[in-house]
This record gives C-alpha cells, sequence and structure tokens, in this order.
C-alpha cells in the first residue's frame, strides 16, 4: 500500500515536473534544521505553473513535518493567490546535491488546487534532503506562499528501556511503602 502511494506520487511528480519545463521554478537552500526550531520560509512566483526546491539538512532520528500555505495579498492593480498541487520530500543522493540518479523519494501529499499543504516523515537518518513544491499562482500578479520544516525528536530506545527501569523501581518503591504501611 504504501509503496503503491509512493510510486503515485513519484508519477504525479514526474508529470508535474515534465508540465512545468520552462515555467516558474527556483531553488532555495534553507540550511540545517534543528531538533525543535522550525524553519520557515517563504517564495514569490509569478501567474501559471511552478515548481520550487527547498534543500536543507535534517539531524539523526527526528520525525520530520512540513507544510505550505497560501498567503493571499490584495494591493491595487495587484492579486497574489497560489494553489498548491503537491510537495514531496526526497533524500539527497551521495553527492548531496539534488536532481541527481540517486535521490530518493520518501513521501508524497497531493491534493490540487488546495491553498495548503502538509506532509509528515520520520525518523530519518541525518544528512541532504529536499522538497520539491508543485502548484499555480492563480492571481494576477502571482502568488506568494509560506512554508515551514519542523523536527522533532524521536527517543533512541536505550532511553525507552531507561524509562521502564526507572518506573520498575518507582513501582518497587511503592509496593515496598504500602507494605510497611500495612505492617
Amino acid at each position: 500500500m504504501k509503496n503503491t502511494l509512493l510510486l503515485k506520487g513519484a508519477i504525479a511528480t514526474g508529470v508535474l515536473f515534465a508540465a512545468m519545463a520552462g515555467a516558474n521554478a527556483a531553488t532555495y537552500d534553507l540550511q540545517a534544521v534543528s531538533i525543535g526550531v522550525p524553519k520557515s520560509f517563504q517564495a514569490i512566483v509569478g501567474a501559471g505553473l511552478f515548481g520550487d526546491t527547498f534543500t536543507f539538512t535534517l539531524p539523526t532520528n527526528g520525525g520530520s513535518g512540513y507544510s505550505v500555505i497560501d498567503f493571499p495579498l490584495t494591493l491595487p492593480g495587484f492579486v497574489f493567490s497560489t494553489s498548491f498541487s503537491a510537495i514531496t520530500l526526497y533524500s539527497a543522493g551521495a553527492n548531496g546535491v539534488p536532481g541527481g540518479n540517486d535521490d530518493t523519494l520518501l513521501a508524497t501529499s497531493t491534493t490540487p488546487g488546495n491553498g495548503s499543504l502538509t506532509l509528515a516523515f520520520g525518523p530519518s537518518a541525518s544528512g541532504a534532503y529536499f522538497i520539491d513544491i508543485f502548484g499555480r499562482g492563480e492571481g494576477t500578479a502571482g502568488g506568494l506562499y509560506n512554508g515551514s520544516i519542523s523536527v522533532t525528536a524521536i527517543p533512541e530506545p536505550e532511553n525507552y528501556a531507561m524509562l521502564l527501569a526507572g518506573l520498575g523501581v518507582m513501582g518497587a518503591i511503592a509496593m515496598r511503602r504500602n507494605k510497611s504501611k500495612s505492617s
């Protein structure tokens, strides 16, 4: 089921990418994203189809979330409005640069014509990643949008073992106190 969804997302992404050849496209470098510190970004697109790429690095063992939302704006003589068709997360290949033959599609979210999209993935290995955002600038002057990448820590198995051991010790203390009270 999951592989089928990823395959459908890859096909949709490929179709959108092919349709946007010569359309609005830009690449932005967001640098490193830290656990617990959301990384926000924004973009301005011209009227018509667009495809933007945002590159970044993620820390080890973080669950990550991605979101984009239209920022509608009307000024005298200018209207900005954006609708999204897909957001896709990739792991950059060994060279760490998007667009190589060794990039790996990890997740995708598609809802054509929507004013916002979200995507969640994790845990992830540390390294270079990128998201592709596809949509259409529908205003007379194009579109504006905001986005965010957030990473939350996912505990290591050793942390769970320590938590369970601590709970066991607390339970033993509580049982000993109960026995001493009833004696």
